[in-house]
């Protein structure tokens, strides 16, 4: 049976602005031996989901740097210091990607991105009647283009591969099961 291993030390190794990366020393329970685990600390992500009353969702198109590709995805983000929720995390980072908001905005689930290497949690919500409010507001290291996607178009994108990250992938999860409920 596994069981948790021992952290005997902990140092940062570097700091950055989205991330700590962390190296402990950690002990197996199964044979003893001391290696180094490594773990990227950041604050906890959003992502949403936002429905138009004409049941589009409301997509993002972003370059992403791990992958050197333009992405397909839903508006999503870190959590700041200064939100009082992960709610209100959710609905800034769609007003500030797409200029939409809602007033009914549900909570799907929550997911841990890679927990072998991180140590945070991607909130998943739902954003039902959004409506575009406002105007983009993007953080100097963003470039997005918005594009309404009608919701029956989801399933088809996902299995041409033109959705692939998982956490999008994760959150039109959590709201097909929503949907299923009910």
């Amino acid at each position: 049976m596994s069981r948790p291993w021992e952290k005997k030390s902990s140092r940062y190794v570097a700091h950055y602005r989205i991330f700590h990366l962390r190296e402990d020393i950690c002990v197996s329970p199964r044979n003893g031996h001391e290696m180094p685990a490594y773990v990227l600390e950041t604050r906890d992500w959003i992502n949403i989901i936002p429905l138009t009353p004409d049941r589009e969702v409301v997509m993002v198109h972003q370059y992403r740097f791990g992958t050197e590709e333009m992405s397909l995805e839903i508006p999503g983000g870190l959590a700041d210091p200064g939100d009082g929720s992960m709610l209100e995390a959710a609905r800034r980072e769609l007003r500030e990607e797409t200029g939409y908001d809602s007033e009914e905005v549900i909570k799907l689930g929550a997911v841990r991105p890679n927990p072998a290497i991180l140590n945070n949690t991607c909130h998943l919500f739902l954003a039902k009647n959004a409506v575009l409010k406002y105007e983009q507001s993007l953080d100097d290291g963003e470039d997005i283009r918005v594009e309404l996607v009608p919701l029956s178009r989801i399933p088809q994108l996902i299995q041409e591969g033109k959705i692939v990250h998982s956490l999008v992938l994760n959150a039109f999860y959590l709201f097909d099961l929503l949907q299923r409920e009910r």
